[in-house]
């Protein structure tokens, strides 16, 4: 299984991911670079990829912080740090079950310097 790496970055700062090979990450590193305007809610950022995938077998709502996961309902990726307005105690609980792509190699509570409507871009890196 090969591994890839996307760099995230928005005007706070940026981070890298470490992503397993899956159909849906094969489907967003073909349409990379992507810019899209940040959206957050609660603990998680999310933003469009104009990518359209189906649910993979092994989607999951409830997530480890700094999970990078693509919520297929929106075509975009959502990327929770921490809990979620519809979280159960401290857990990272997504909108709905969303494709698990892989998870952030740094410190994923960098993502709480994104504000609504940021600037974000994704590319390889």
């Amino acid at each position: 299984m090969r591994l890839m790496q996307i760099r995230i970055s928005w005007p706070a700062g940026q981070l890298t991911a470490t992503l397993d090979e899956t159909p849906t990450s094969k489907a967003l590193a073909e349409a990379l670079p992507i810019s899209a305007s940040a959206h957050t809610w609660g603990e998680e950022v999310y933003f469009d990829t104009g990518v359209s995938v189906a649910l993979e077998d092994d989607a999951r709502q409830v997530v480890d912080p700094g999970t990078v996961a693509f919520w297929t309902e929106g075509d975009a990726l959502a990327l929770p740090y921490g809990p979620t307005p519809i979280s159960r105690g401290g857990e990272s609980r997504l909108a709905s079950p969303c494709n698990v792509l892989g998870s952030f190699d740094g410190d994923p509570r960098l993502l709480s310097t994104v504000r609504d409507g940021d600037p974000v871009r994704v590319e390889l890196a």
